[in-house]
This record gives structure tokens, sequence and C-alpha cells, in this order.
């Protein structure tokens, strides 16, 4: 996440983390790394950030009051470049959609994209994923969380930073509906089965997979050209989809 501000509105502290969550504050599950911004990035987030941005704040967001209606919410945790949140956004104007980034040159890709497709249905943030859960969005607010290809830190070491861990998907459990749904996607498969092993003993959550493992990609999740690239190569992807149930 940047420490820089988009436009002038500056970001406020985050609030005390709860003693319950003390994996969320101690460790990371990104590495900011600032790429140089184009021109037409930086265009975008001086242009269209006003209509777009949502910043983050202490106090829970009344999404109907955010997006001027009441429809399902998807969110979208590190949404890289935003094409493929932007497509969704696109395919499904009946829904709301929030995108959480820490990487300010994807985000003023995605604000770009967004304003270019005339997109009214999507909010995007440019501030870390779990401070902005714990915060900034109500319990019970969400009816899909999406965590599509997360950094695997594939070193056994690094397992620790994986953003899915019990205390993670349980703060998620609080901000998603009661049938909600928490779609996870990577290429990594041990990371899938992390993934796998997480959400099978995470308490209130089943598993939608028919099989009891992972899922076909459904067609509301976009093929990304990296997702094609990998296929040609041979290399696999794992979907799957946990709804509250509880």
């Amino acid at each position: 996440m940047s420490n820089t501000p988009v436009q002038s509105e500056p970001q406020q502290p985050a609030a005390e983390q709860d003693a319950s969550t003390p994996y969320m504050r101690k460790i990371r599950s990104f590495v900011l790394r600032e790429g140089r911004l184009t021109k037409g990035q930086q265009n975008a987030l001086d242009n269209h950030w006003p209509a777009f941005g949502l910043c983050y704040q202490t106090s829970p967001l009344v999404l109907e009051q955010v997006f001027g209606r009441s429809a399902p919410v998807v969110l979208e945790i590190g949404f890289g470049m935003g094409k493929s949140l932007v497509e969704m956004a696109k395919n499904a104007p009946d829904k709301n959609f929030i995108g959480i980034e820490v990487h300010k040159p994807g985000v003023g890709a995605c604000l770009g994209d967004a304003a270019a497709a005339g997109l009214t249905n999507l909010r995007l943030f440019e501030h870390d994923a779990v401070e902005i859960l714990n915060d900034t969005i109500a319990d019970e607010s969400l009816d899909t969380v999406q965590l599509f290809f997360p950094d695997p830190w594939h070193k056994k070491r690094h397992h620790k930073r994986r953003i899915v861990q019990p205390d993670f998907v349980q703060l998620l459990r609080r901000k998603l509906k009661t049938d909600g749904v928490f779609h996870m996607a990577t290429d990594w498969q041990n990371y899938a089965e992390h993934m796998l092993e997480v959400m099978q003993a995470a308490p209130g959550f089943v598993n939608v997979s028919a099989s009891g493992d992972y899922v076909e990609r459904p067609a509301h999740r976009p093929l990304t050209k990296f997702e094609q690239r990998g296929q040609r190569l041979g290399h696999g992807v794992w979907d799957l989809m946990f709804a509250r149930k509880s």
C-alpha cells in the first residue's frame, strides 16, 4: 500500500487492532513495490478518483449510500491491473463491485478502464485489505468476496505470509452475509491445497464443490491473459468456493 494518498484526501491512521486478531497486524501478505506510473495511469488518478475512489475510514461505510442503490455487493481483494474486475462489473450491472489494491499503477489502470467503460457500479480502495475489512466494511454486508491469484509465497518459510489463514477467513465470515461466498483462485497447486485445508477447517463455511475440493472456473470469472498463457504451458488453475452458513 502506498503511503501517498490519491489526490488530496489523506488516509487516516488505522484503528487499533483487536487483540483477538494479532496475525493480521504483525504479518503482511504483500510487499509494496511501487512501480512507475504511466502518464495514462496518472491522468486516470487525477481525473477519475473522485468518481470511483473510496478512502479508508474507521467506521463502516453505508454501501447503499456509496452506490446510491441497494444491490448485491462483490468485493475483490488485490485486483492487480483491474482488467477482469472491470469486465465483471460491466457484465453484471445488477451488482455493486468494490476493488481493493495496494499498488498505485494498478489502481490507475483500473480507474482508466472503468471510466472508459462508463461504469457506475464500481468503487476502488487503495489500501491494505485487512484494515479495510476490519474497519470500513460493515459486518454481514457482502454477498461475495473474491481473491484471485494472490501472492503464493511459495517458499515454505514464507507460508505464514499467505493471506488465506484462519484469522483472515473468520474476518471474512463476519463480513459475508449468510450464504455469501468466498471465491478463491490460484495457479499454485501447493497454495490451492493450503487454501482447501484452511477452509475445510474453518467454522461456519461449507464447500460449494460437489466433489468436496475444487470447482470449475465459473463463467463470471474472466479468463485472464496470464491464465491463458499458463494453460498453454500446461499450468493448472484451481478455483475454490466456500459459502458462509453460520
